[in-house]
């Protein structure tokens, strides 16, 4: 059984796994042991905070295959972008010149450095090992954060976000980055991005352009892949948008990938999701596949199975088996979502 539960210390060893086979521009997972064992620390005391009102909490759950106990992916929330470090993006926008003397008139695309997004929550973190990516299991992954989205809304921002990879080579190499190293940063796209997932964010402050840039001036590839998605992203990018995601003009600042977003309550599997309460017995046929959470904090448990759900009520018959890898007992709730 595959199983989605909080990350702990002792998972450490896979998670410096997954980081090194993530690769270039999955900044959430630099390969630096004290900053994963940082994070794994922030993620354990954030399941365990009473929370009024988000901040800068961070879920970070893991994919466990209960058959060989090994973690096989990973996926993540941030309760709330910004608050602490500062969040950065491009925002695309558009000046209009216009002379009636010439009769001339031109529109320029633009990009502005900015911190719009301070305060929206975020998808993050998202990866599963390339022998599990079959049946569903990378959907599956993706989708139960909406679970927990809507069990738990109030430790998040109103708005969630998504940042897509940009497009990149083998070596790391960003063409949009290429005109930043080369007029202002200095240092190569992959630095740089390692720089950004330890948390060292002073150098954008210090040396990002402050004026607002023209895109017409920037060289012919760098503009060609502002918005555009790198091709392994291409799927999670369709799943969000099918989610009511959408692309308002922001970008990231490295390699100018689109960052999408969608209120909380918008979101199609957060309102599609049902509270169900359960019964323990032997579970009858069924055709159709759900996502499964319980609704518990600390203890939060996910997985998916055939379940026999019925529109007409609202009540649900769960195996002995399932019920424990759930921590769910008889008269207790769970939450489901059509995978």
């Amino acid at each position: 059984m595959l199983i989605i539960r909080p990350i702990r210390s002792s998972d450490y060893q896979a998670l410096h796994r997954i980081a090194e086979e993530s690769g270039h521009g999955f900044t959430s997972l630099p390969v630096n042991e004290a900053l994963l064992k940082s994070k794994i620390a922030r993620v354990t005391a954030s399941f365990q905070k009473e929370v009024e009102r988000p901040f800068d909490e961070g879920y970070l759950m893991v994919l466990e295959d209960t058959e060989t106990q090994e973690v096989v992916g990973t996926c993540g929330l941030e309760a709330a972008v910004g608050m602490e470090d500062a969040f950065y993006h491009y925002r695309l926008g558009t000046e209009v010149y216009h002379s009636k003397q010439i009769d001339v008139r031109n529109e320029a695309e633009t990009l502005t450095l900015c911190h719009d997004y301070t305060g929206a929550a975020e998808l993050c973190t998202l990866f599963l090992r390339d022998n599990y990516r079959k049946n569903n299991n990378g959907r599956m992954l993706s989708r139960s954060r909406f679970l927990f989205l809507a069990q738990h809304a109030h430790r998040f921002g109103d708005t969630v976000i998504a940042e897509m990879r940009g497009e990149s080579d083998d070596n790391g190499h960003s063409p949009f980055y290429g005109w930043l190293q080369k007029n202002f940063l200095g240092i190569d796209f992959v630095e740089a991005d390692y720089l950004s997932g330890l948390g060292k964010k002073a150098f954008m402050a210090e040396m990002m352009p402050k004026h607002t840039v023209y895109v017409c001036l920037l060289p012919e590839e760098a503009q060609k892949v502002i918005g555009e998605v790198h091709t392994n992203t291409r799927p999670a990018l369709n799943l969000l948008e099918a989610e009511g995601f959408r692309w308002r003009g922001y970008v990231d600042i490295f390699d100018g990938g689109p960052t999408v977003e969608c209120n909380l309550n918008d979101i199609r599997s957060v309102r599609e999701s049902r509270l169900l309460t359960v019964t323990i017995d032997d579970m009858p046929e069924a055709a159709s596949k759900y996502i499964i959470s319980n609704t518990l904090l600390s203890d939060y448990r996910a997985t998916s199975a055939l379940l026999q759900v019925s529109e007409d009520n609202d009540d649900v018959i769960l195996s002995p088996e399932l019920a424990a890898a759930l921590f769910v007992e008889p008269g207790q709730q769970i939450r489901i979502l059509a995978l």
